[in-house]
């Protein structure tokens, strides 16, 4: 048994165009999986679909916005028509447009993180679970963060929506648990990526993560893409409703 193997499978990866989601992309296709990289910028997949098939393999973009449920269940019917099946889900995708006390939040904006960082996923897990009940067998990560385990003074709204990731999760392996489907999620750090740039690219608060970290670093993304193709494939087959947390060890301190 090859426990890394994902030869034959069919991945789906949103916010797969840069940072944790292009690692997740890259490293899901080196394990043998055909790859669909999604985000709203096609040009951006396509970058990362250019280098998956350099190295030798399979992946195909198919530009979605995860606001907008049509445009989710295109990217799963592109995937449907093109290879036939999901196998493995990713919702790697989420915003964050908020940055202070939540006492300033407007009603909008915490709307806008629900949606984009929680019933977005749900839209997806319920395009993919039929089929993948029919075939007793299926995977869904969600990429959640250490936001959803600890407070924040800056970041509340965006913690809320990962907790609710975390319950998501939790849930959904329950109810599909009977059916051979698992659903984890993984809860990163701070990450060296786009998304978290204004985080370490602010010496003071990079000095004092790596400081506080018991690795003494921020985390890459290839720190989470591996994460991925453990929890896909059969290395993952007991795991289920789980927070796989990769931090350094932040939260342990």
């Amino acid at each position: 048994m090859k426990l890394f193997d994902l030869t034959g499978k069919v991945a789906v990866v949103t916010g797969g165009s840069k940072g944790i989601g292009r690692s997740i992309c890259e490293n899901l296709a080196e394990a043998g999986a055909k790859v669909v990289v999604s985000s709203r910028k096609l040009p951006a997949c396509e970058e990362v679909v250019a280098g998956i098939k350099r190295a030798g393999g399979e992946a195909m973009a198919v530009p979605a916005n995860i606001s907008d449920k049509g445009s989710l269940e295109a990217l799963i019917a592109a995937t449907r028509k093109a290879w036939g099946k999901v196998d493995v889900l990713v919702c790697n995708a989420a915003s964050n447009p908020y940055y202070g006390s939540m006492s300033g939040l407007g009603d909008e904006v915490f709307d806008k993180i629900m949606r984009n960082n929680v019933l977005s996923n749900l839209w997806l897990a319920n395009l993919v679970l039929p089929e993948m009940v029919e075939r007793k067998d299926g995977v869904i990560i969600i990429v959640s963060s250490i936001g959803g385990l600890r407070g924040t003074g800056v970041l509340g709204a965006y913690g809320i929506s990962k907790a609710a990731d975390m319950a998501l999760v939790r849930n959904l392996a329950t109810e599909w648990g009977p059916h051979n489907i698992r659903v984890n999620a993984i809860a990163p750090g701070l990450i060296k990526t786009d998304f978290a740039k204004a985080l370490w690219t602010n010496p003071e608060h990079l000095s004092r993560a790596e400081g506080q970290s018991p690795l003494r670093r921020i985390g890459l993304p290839d720190d989470i893409g591996g994460i991925a193709v453990m929890l896909a494939g059969k290395a993952g087959a007991f795991v289920t409703g789980q927070v796989i947390v990769a931090d350094g060890g932040a939260t342990i301190v």
